[in-house]
């Protein structure tokens, strides 16, 4: 895995051992990604459920101002983030992504992008808890990004801007309701 774009383009990521329970975003699949987010920089991110970080470094890569990475097992992110040298641009957060969701909800923390990228097999348990805890955490024309399996995507309600399949990956762009 690869740093597609940006001020990092090129550099390698750490990658999971073979069957790891971490599923990294294909190098094409994020092209594609950003190629429909267009310009980030200045964003604030969350990438949850992270697992290397790919998806937070991309953006950090491309100018996003700072990411906030989200794990149960974080410390492949943690890894790559120090490697390219990006510790002061972002924080990783060693806790499940719903659970990191419902603690900030009181918090005026907001985010441009919110990356969502859950195990597969966990699509029905988040459907109806995602959109209630993630939609509060976007930022005025905040996008919400979830990559979930193609024959089973993971449906949100909010407007949708984007879907896309890609191979087994099925990409969707969501946009905060109060754009």
């Amino acid at each position: 895995m690869r740093v597609v774009a940006g001020e990092l383009r090129g550099r390698r990521l750490a990658s999971p051992p073979r069957g790891a329970d971490v599923r990294p975003t294909a190098d094409r699949v994020r092209e594609a990604l950003f190629s429909i987010l267009g310009d980030v920089d200045g964003a604030r991110v969350l990438d949850l459920y992270c697992g290397t970080g790919a998806l937070a470094i991309e953006a950090l890569s491309r100018g996003a101002a700072g990411a906030t990475l989200v794990d149960t097992k974080p410390a492949l992110a943690r890894r790559n983030l120090d490697d390219l040298g990006l510790g002061d641009r972002a924080d990783v957060v060693r806790a499940d992504a719903l659970r990191f969701l419902a603690r900030a909800g009181g918090k005026e923390v907001r985010y441009d992008l919110i990356f969502c990228d859950p195990p597969y097999r966990l699509a029905d348990r988040l459907e109806g808890k995602l959109e209630s805890l993630a939609a509060p955490r976007l930022a005025k024309g905040g996008r919400l990004i979830v990559e979930s399996a193609a024959p089973r995507p993971l449906r949100i309600s909010l407007p949708a801007l984007a879907e896309r399949a890609y191979g087994d990956t099925s990409l969707a762009v969501y946009g905060s309701e109060h754009a």
